[in-house]
């Protein structure tokens, strides 16, 4: 088990959110991101029903496969997650992560994604509180904190995340849970120290790693700095 209180700037990942790519070049900008040392690609999915906008599904994941060998992490913001998580493992999806606030069978889809040989995350939503959790904790593989009202990029960080993000590193402590915590939105050089120092172990970066003047490769070495700092 991962001794969270001794974590090491090693045990932060990066995992940068294609909604973010430009899709003109993805093939090539994903392999940029291998080169510049990422660990996990996060997928948006997106249906326009459990968030106000479309993105994109399970056929990009092969799509995009033959271009790196990295984690491929999907985000379900969908109404019917049961239907689309057959898709995704089947795509390659090694991770996805289901929102709490729309499913009265969480327990079933955690172990319907396990069972498919994925790692199993639930996602909270700004208003969520960690407390709907309590139940199912043990058995997640990793919890999303998203730190934006999911459906759009690109806006700006939430600074109530970063109590929820330490209530579940307080969390695992005391209960010798091995969850990690992954957080979504807004996330950029400036703030990822703070993120860390929080507790979060994997950052989801849109616009911090593929927006401004700055080479792709180059907003990836800004923002490891910043978590270098955290330490």
């Amino acid at each position: 088990m991962t001794n969270f209180q001794n974590r090491k700037v090693e045990d932060v990942w990066l995992a940068p959110s294609l909604l973010a790519a430009d899709w003109s070049r993805a093939g090539e900008q994903v392999a940029q991101l291998q080169s510049a040392g990422v660990e996990w690609l996060h997928f948006d999915a997106m249906d326009g029903h459990f968030v106000p906008n479309l993105s994109f599904g399970a056929l990009f994941l092969p799509i995009l496969r033959p271009h790196c060998n990295l984690h491929f992490d999907a985000h379900l913001m969908v109404s019917n997650p049961q239907e689309r998580i057959p898709e995704f493992l089947a795509a390659g999806a090694q991770s996805i992560s289901i929102h709490v606030e729309n499913q009265p069978h969480l327990h079933r889809l955690i172990h319907q994604i396990k069972d498919g040989g994925a790692l199993a995350g639930a996602v909270l939503n700004p208003a969520t509180p960690v407390e709907t959790l309590n139940v199912i904790v043990p058995e997640l593989d990793f919890v999303l904190v998203m730190s934006v009202n999911p459906g759009f990029g690109g806006q700006k960080f939430l600074p109530l995340a970063l109590q929820k993000i330490k209530q579940l590193a307080q969390l695992r402590i005391q209960q010798e849970l091995s969850f990690k915590i992954q957080v979504d939105g807004g996330v950029v050089a400036a703030n990822a120290g703070e993120i860390v120092r929080a507790g979060a172990d994997i950052l989801v970066s849109g616009s911090g790693v593929f927006g401004g003047p700055r080479t792709v490769a180059e907003n990836v070495s800004a923002l490891r700095g910043a978590i270098a700092a955290a330490f």
